[in-house]
């Protein structure tokens, strides 16, 4: 089947779902061989004023940033410094945990912050000890992390988008991601999120996540913007293997996680009925994007679920699951 068919078999949830409880959306689909299709639902705004989602509206991609922009941009730089998986982030940011030279955070590698396998917690509320970015990261570096199992968590990728400054000699926002992705959307062609009880307003245009804004708005968990199809071509590009690292991001690094990626597992945001050679992620705000090297298959949904609050309950998970399930068994 083409693109435009494999699209149509996933369209009438996502219609549904926008009409029910979602802001704006936009689905696309990049079958085998590179055909493309797109289709965009709802608006880009409610409040203050409506306004519409075309398919180039920006979407805040909250931690797509992880695997879109920090991920790839890390291999690179490692293999540029001749720095290899397993050493250790001191190599890059010798300042790490610098009082207490037997830290356990000393001793994390990239490898297990690409993968989750760190001690490190979920999330911290950073932004609540201030808005000065140098400060910030340079609390981030000497917290007294308290130990817990591996879960999936922002501070590994904090602490990678640091590495990256350090390898790069410049703020992760100066670095100039592909076309499609940006840190600095045009706020009038994006998508809005969130009514922000801390900030006093609605967001368009500037990071929902709460720690990347006090962090500058851009770091190594969030803080990217992308248009469907700057995501998609993200995507095709690991599927042609245009990537260097196209086949060690689909490497698994546990049971459910890949470099960055999480790996194809039962009851996962991609669905079921995709291959195992699958990865995904998704993003807080309401995005997300899976990619079937199996079947030369990849979609993205982006829509800004957020909008105009997070405390509500719009059905995203299962939405994911099904759309995901649609396009792959249209496509078997």
């Amino acid at each position: 089947m083409n693109a435009a068919e494999l699209l149509a078999a996933a369209t009438g949830p996502v219609a549904r779902a926008v009409s029910a409880s979602i802001c704006g959306a936009a689905l696309g689909v990049v079958a085998a061989g590179g055909d493309r299709a797109v289709a965009v639902f709802g608006q880009a705004q409610r409040e203050p004023d409506p306004a519409p989602l075309h398919r180039g509206t920006w979407f805040d991609l909250a931690s797509l940033t992880k695997v879109l922009f920090t991920t790839p941009t890390l291999l690179q730089r490692l293999a540029q410094a001749n720095l290899a998986l397993d050493d250790k982030l001191v190599a890059a940011i010798p300042d790490l945990r610098q009082y207490d030279l037997r830290a356990a955070e000393r001793q994390l590698t990239f490898r297990q912050c690409l993968s989750h396998q760190t001690h490190l917690p979920a999330v911290e509320p950073l932004y609540t000890y201030g808005l000065e970015p140098a400060t910030l990261r340079a609390f981030i570096l000497q917290r007294v992390w308290q130990p817990g199992p591996p879960v999936y968590s922002d501070i590994n990728f904090m602490l990678l988008g640091i590495a990256i400054e350090r390898l790069s000699g410049c703020l992760l926002g100066h670095l100039q991601p592909p076309p499609g992705l940006t840190w600095r959307p045009v706020p009038a062609q994006t998508a809005a999120t969130e009514r922000c009880t801390w900030r006093g307003r609605v967001l368009r245009g500037e990071v929902h996540d709460e720690n990347a804004f006090a962090l500058g708005g851009a770091a190594g968990h969030a803080g990217l913007f992308g248009t469907i199809d700057g995501v998609l071509d993200a995507a095709q590009r690991l599927l042609r293997g245009d990537e260097p690292s196209h086949a060690q991001v689909r490497t698994r690094q546990s049971a459910t996680r890949c470099l960055g990626w999480e790996a194809r597992h039962d009851g996962w945001s991609g669905g079921n009925a995709c291959s195992d050679q699958t990865i995904g992620h998704t993003g807080f705000t309401g995005t997300g994007v899976w990619i079937d090297a199996g079947r030369g298959l990849a979609w993205a949904l982006l829509s800004n679920r957020v909008h105009p609050t997070r405390h509500r309950d719009t059905g995203i998970d299962a939405l994911r699951r099904q759309v995901g399930d649609l396009v792959v068994s249209a496509a078997s």
